[in-house]
Order: C-alpha cells, then sequence, then structure tokens
C-alpha cells in the first residue's frame, strides 16, 4: 500500500519555510481560505480549549489567539510545519507533531476541534473523524473545511490521479459525502456550506 502518510510529510515538510508567504493553489491558498471561514463561523462562540488537528504553520491559531484568549492546541504530522508553528512564538498555544487517526489527547479535552485542508491527506479518515470525536467535550463542535468534489471527477481523483500523485492526497469527496461520514461517526450536522468553488465547511455537533 503506498505511504500516504510519509508522502505527506516529505510534502509538507519542504512546504514549511514558504507555506505562509506563498498564497497559491500549491501552497496555502485553499488553507488560509478555510482558516478564515472557520475564524469567522466561531468568532461568537465560547470556548476555553480548541484543537487543530493538521494545524501546518499554525496559521488558524494565530487568527484565534487574537479573537479570543483561550487554551489552543496543534497538532501535525510535519515536523517542519510545527517548527515554523512553534517559531512564531503564539501566546496560549502549543504545538505537537502527531497523527490524526491517534491524536496524543485525552477524551474529552476540546470544546472545539478544527481541521482545515488536510482531511484529504488521511489514508484513515473515519478513524481520524472517530478520534476527533473522541478527544471532544460532549456538545463540542467538530468543524472540518477541506477540498474535495463527487461524482466521476472523485472517482477519477481517488482511482487514478492520487494513485500518480506524489504530495500524500489519497481521498476525496465532497460535502455531502463529509456530512454523511460524521453521521455514521455520531455527529449531528450543526452547519454545511459551500465556501469557494470546491471548498466547503461542514461542521458537527458531538
Amino acid at each position: 500500500m503506498k505511504d500516504y502518510k510519509a508522502l505527506s510529510k516529505r510534502h509538507f515538510d519542504g512546504q514549511a519555510a514558504e507555506y505562509d508567504q506563498r498564497d497559491t493553489y500549491y501552497y496555502s491558498q485553499n488553507g488560509k481560505i478555510s482558516c478564515r471561514d472557520i475564524a469567522a463561523q466561531i468568532k461568537g462562540i465560547a470556548y476555553g480549549a480548541l484543537l487543530d488537528v493538521g494545524c501546518g504553520t499554525g496559521f488558524l491559531i494565530d487568527i484565534l489567539t487574537k479573537q479570543r484568549t483561550a487554551k489552543y492546541c496543534g497538532v501535525d504530522l510535519s515536523d517542519e510545519m510545527i517548527r515554523v508553528a512553534r517559531d512564531k512564538g503564539i501566546r496560549g498555544a502549543a504545538f505537537t507533531v502527531g497523527s490524526a487517526d491517534r491524536l496524543p489527547y485525552p477524551d474529552e479535552s476540546f470544546d472545539i476541534v478544527t481541521c482545515s485542508q488536510s482531511f484529504h491527506h488521511y489514508p484513515y479518515p473515519e478513524k481520524a473523524m472517530g478520534e476527533a470525536k473522541r478527544v471532544l467535550k460532549p456538545g463540542g463542535l467538530y468543524i472540518l473545511s477541506d477540498t474535495g468534489i463527487g461524482g466521476l471527477g472523485g472517482w477519477i481523483d481517488n482511482h487514478i490521479l492520487f494513485k500518480l500523485m506524489k504530495s500524500g492526497d489519497c481521498h476525496t469527496t465532497n460535502r455531502r459525502g463529509i456530512e454523511k461520514m460524521m453521521q455514521r461517526a455520531g455527529f449531528m450536522i450543526a452547519d454545511s456550506r459551500q465556501v469557494k468553488g470546491m471548498i466547503y465547511t461542514v461542521t458537527g455537533k458531538k
């Protein structure tokens, strides 16, 4: 089986130094769109602890700390992304190298779990979603923003293109696909929106 985790780690380790500055599709363009959408959605929500899964350089957490004082944690597979995030010196934030399908946090630790533009890199998406639910407190929110398509285009991506690519992309689905996956995981869909083009954000409530 193709080692998608190793490919993703290599891909993002190589991007880390320029990720924030290179606002292009290949680098951070979609990630920034998703992060800003998530930040706008939760601006008026009270929370004490938030985890960003696939946090990259800490771009989302950096925005959120300017909106609200809380406990912020970020986890990412890429050592270099985590190094860049830590070097920012974001107050109230702790960044950890780790995997989305094996989160290094106790049960019911967070009020909100976010995931922006990394879900399509997860070779075990259902397990990653289950881990997000595990670390959420009862009534907590799982906010997932990603780029994806369904239908024939999605089949071609999943079965042909992604098998040829070396960036760690391993599966795509559209907004409705994520809604169904969340419901199977036991979440109630609290919000679902198409943000821009193929970018969407779906919020599940535990």
